[in-house]
């Protein structure tokens, strides 16, 4: 069994935390009234792993040399790139900052060069998640409801 504040497994405590009833562990009781102990029952539950198939995650990205690529096609069609931005409907200076590779264009305005140029800006990546090990337990915790807050 399974403490309910920490999810450690081992000998467990019915106590009164907050008000609550909870089965916890040695270390976890110590926040709350000791009622009783649980003993441990004759079955125990079987540890099942997780799939260890990896997860994939297709993601679009932009291509490295996006800058020189848009520069040559543009010049290529006679634009200049004042003209290029009305066509864009973005400002000048984020056409010459593009060009210059001081300023990385989302996906979504890579696309939309990419439409308007007729090049590919765009490319698909995958990315491979091994999924770590983790033993099927039955029920909650309150660590399962905790969010912690990062720096």
């Amino acid at each position: 069994m399974l403490c309910d504040m920490c999810g450690n497994p081992g000998k467990l405590f019915k106590t009164i935390v907050e008000g609550t009833e909870l089965s916890v562990c040695q270390e976890c009781s110590r926040f709350g009234k000791v009622i009783s102990v649980i003993e441990p029952s004759a079955a125990k539950p079987s540890a099942k792993t997780e799939s260890e198939e990896p997860e994939t995650e297709i993601m679009d990205i932009l291509v490295e040399d996006y800058a020189e690529k848009i520069r040559k096609k543009r010049e290529s069609l006679g634009l200049n790139q004042e003209e290029f931005a009305k066509k864009l409907n973005e400002k000048e200076s984020v056409v010459q900052k593009i060009e210059s590779g001081h300023f990385e264009p989302p996906i979504g305005l890579a696309k939309k060069i990419s439409r308007i140029l007729q090049i590919k800006l765009v490319e698909e990546y995958e990315e491979r998640h091994e999924k770590q090990p983790r033993p099927k337990v039955e029920g909650f915790t309150l660590g399962d409801f905790i969010k912690i807050k990062e720096k």
